[in-house]
């Protein structure tokens, strides 16, 4: 049943004319419905909220640009959580055509899913990103976001525990509680700060109580939804309880010699290399994340513009791949200290 505060909720969004409030009270009531076991009439709830929001899809602008309420975290997690409205897509990232396809499917399910639950099936709403630092990760959140035009949320989960460490769990909560709520993106940054494995000899007993809650909310109907995305650069230390309970794990790996070329042509725009140029610069790529491919060509393009020039030479471009390569090599002896 409806508690008197739901009621009041309903009524008040009515009368001011919010109706992103009123959908999103109805979602509260439809995920109270679940949990009390009330599975078809929580389906039935959400199968109308879709409806009504397909509806008012449908009656946009031709511009195609469905209005999307200022979503902000909580009072709560002010401060923690970052929320922003990308218009980034799939189409502007280079990625290797499994992680495409991947990722295409999820999106295709999101459009989808009042069709794919009227025959019993749920979209696909928790993902684990995996791999190296500067892959695209973090990118595929925007992406994902721009594609279902949908608020980010990013969580910092290294703050989270930093800042709050003894309230960690409780701050959880009330992120699920939001995620419930709001339908967005939600990227869980450095998630291997809760989801090591339990038993670990460094762990403490705030970490297994946080790691038992997102085992917990891992569980829950996902009322709203919303995309939940996890990124860790360990995937090897993740709980493996946790990891099975994603919907999909999306592998990004370091570019091979071809994506790589194409991440570099696509940042210098309109200052073409010679195509004979490329087969010298191929050592100089090797072993370079997408970020670090983007920021070597992102330093020649700018040195171009200000000294007005009208071409990068591939020496210059090679400096600027060695300069990231230097880098990356005392970074690492750095970290093996």
């Amino acid at each position: 049943m409806m508690t008197t505060r739901q009621i009041l909720a309903l009524l008040n969004s009515h009368i001011e004319g919010d109706e992103d409030q009123f959908l999103s009270v109805a979602l509260q009531i439809a995920a109270q419905q679940a949990r009390e076991g009330k599975s078809d009439d929580a389906e039935k709830l959400k199968r109308l909220v879709q409806k009504a929001r397909d509806q008012r899809r449908l009656g946009t602008p031709s511009s195609g640009q469905t209005p999307i309420p200022m979503a902000r975290p909580r009072a709560e997690l002010q401060g923690l959580v970052e929320s922003t409205y990308p218009k980034t897509t799939l189409a502007s990232m280079v990625l290797a055509d499994d992680v495409r396809n991947r990722l295409a499917r999820v999106v295709r399910q999101q459009q989808e899913r009042a069709t794919l639950r009227d025959f019993g099936q749920k979209p696909a709403t928790h993902l684990l990103l995996v791999g190296p630092p500067g892959t695209g990760k973090t990118m595929t959140a925007s992406a994902l976001a721009g594609e279902l035009r949908l608020p980010l949320f990013t969580v910092r989960l290294e703050s989270l525990f930093s800042r709050y460490f003894g309230e960690t769990a409780a701050k959880m909560r009330v992120l699920f509680d939001q995620i419930a709520q709001t339908r967005g993106v939600y990227l869980l940054d450095e998630f291997d700060a809760i989801g090591a494995r339990r038993g670990d000899p460094n762990d403490v007993g705030e970490i297994r109580r946080v790691l038992n809650s997102v085992l917990a909310f891992m569980e829950e109907p996902n009322s709203t939804d919303s995309l939940v995305l996890a990124a860790t650069n360990h995937v090897e230390i993740l709980d493996e309880a946790l990891a099975r309970r994603f919907d999909e794990v999306v592998e990004y790996l370091l570019p091979n010699p071809a994506a790589a070329r194409a991440i570099i042509e696509k940042r210098l725009g309109k200052f073409k290399l010679k195509a004979r140029s490329w087969s010298a610069l191929a050592p100089a790529l090797a072993g370079l994340s997408p970020g670090e491919l983007v920021r070597a060509a992102d330093s020649v393009v700018k040195d171009a513009i200000i000294e007005g020039a009208t071409e990068i030479s591939a020496d210059v471009l090679r400096a600027a791949l060695h300069d990231r390569q230097t880098f990356k090599g005392k970074f690492r002896k750095g970290s093996d200290l």
